[in-house]
């Protein structure tokens, strides 16, 4: 028995993308190992950045799942993901090699190609 679900595709992959950040902002205000990691990071004021960090995250991210300002929501969270793969996954792949990299920067890819879509076709979408 086959079970469909009538909501377009779209929709989905934007309280995807939307889940994902919330939680992941979620989680930089409320562990206390993300302070840690993000002072080894070498940036300058980590606790600051953290926190707006984690805020931009939590906004963003529920503009998507809300399908609310897509176009001005996306940008700072491609930042983001490319910040996060040049910071934390770089060094992944300079000193472990190309599987371990890919290993650990499978969500943070997945999420970047998903953001990109969703930019790419937002226009298509409120036409709909």
């Amino acid at each position: 028995m086959k079970v469909k679900l009538n909501m377009p595709f779209l929709p989905w992959v934007c309280y995807a993308i939307g889940f994902v950040f919330i939680i992941s902002g979620m989680m930089k205000l409320v562990v206390n190992d993300f302070k840690v990691t993000f002072s080894q990071l070498g940036i300058p004021f980590p606790e600051s950045t953290l926190f707006l960090l984690a805020i931009l995250e939590i906004a963003c991210g529920i503009l998507i799942a809300g399908r609310m300002y897509i176009k001005l929501a996306i940008p700072p969270l491609i930042l983001v993901m490319f910040g996060a793969l040049y910071l934390t996954k770089l060094p992944i792949l300079l000193n472990q090699g190309l599987l371990s990299f890919l290993f650990e920067a499978r969500l943070d890819i997945v999420m970047l190609i998903l953001l990109l879509l969703i930019w790419d076709r937002v226009k298509e979408w409120k036409t709909t």
